[in-house]
């Protein structure tokens, strides 16, 4: 895991900070939400993309600051650093993904957080523009109970859009089908595997089709039974105000 110059740097030991990182990739066209590019256009789908960002970074920045916390781009490709301070807030740290693989992405983030001095890290995926800032709050208390565990956010697709851990744990990465639905369920059986404790939070969905960016209109017009008390998502709500049409 690279980390920039100045961007990751120790904290006080006595203080209890917790990391949340956002693991993500810059925003591209031609790169960035590429199913959801096939239906709203490249471009579209990149502008949309930077929108998840700012959205789930001012999630992170509405967990109390009392709490103790700080977030992080987890971000890819390298040489991509002016796009994502661009979209973060000032006060975010930025660290590069290692390599290709995300269970390793998870884990060198993971560590390096931990290095870092943070208490405990919380890694979410940039792709939920309405993450709550109370299932944040939740797993950083989760995460502060006494003895080691993980905290687990599973996702409507079998995934999961929140993983908190105290320990890097590399058992929680291997042998790990990333982009099945069998994902969320594998992580908690590895976890069982090695005895470490899991808290489980309650479910939210990630944006990467057109099924599931009708959820967020949806989430957004008041309409949705199923997601509700979630994040205002000022930049995404403006954007798809502007008139984005699906064409569906």
């Amino acid at each position: 895991m690279a980390v920039n110059d100045g961007e990751v740097t120790p904290v006080l030991a006595q203080l209890r900070i917790a990391a949340i990182g956002i693991i993500c990739k810059a925003p591209q066209p031609g790169r960035s939400k590429t199913r959801l590019a096939t239906a709203i256009g490249e471009v579209a789908a990149s502008e949309l993309s930077a929108c998840f960002l700012r959205d789930v970074a001012a999630s992170i920045e509405a967990v109390p600051e009392v709490i103790g916390r700080r977030g992080y781009g987890v971000y890819a490709p390298a040489g991509t650093e002016h796009i994502m301070r661009q979209l973060l807030p000032a006060g975010f740290g930025l660290l590069l993904q290692a390599g290709d693989d995300l269970g390793y992405v998870l884990l060198g983030a993971t560590r390096a957080l931990l290095d870092a001095g943070h208490d405990c890290v919380l890694l979410v995926n940039g792709d939920s523009p309405t993450l709550p800032p109370r299932l944040l709050a939740e797993a950083v208390a989760a995460l502060r109970e006494p003895g080691d565990r993980m905290v687990l956010g599973p996702a409507s697709d079998g995934g999961y859009y929140l993983i908190g851990l105290k320990q890097p744990h590399r058992h929680l990465f291997t042998d790990i089908a990333w982009g099945t639905e069998t994902v969320a369920r594998s992580t908690c059986e590895r976890a069982a595997e090695i005895g470490l404790a899991t808290t489980m939070l309650g479910e939210w969905y990630d944006v990467d089709d057109v099924q599931t960016l009708h959820w967020l209109q949806d989430e957004l017009a008041g309409r949705s039974t199923r997601f509700r008390g979630g994040g205002f998502a000022v930049a995404s709500r403006a954007f798809l105000k502007a008139g984005l049409q699906i064409g569906l």
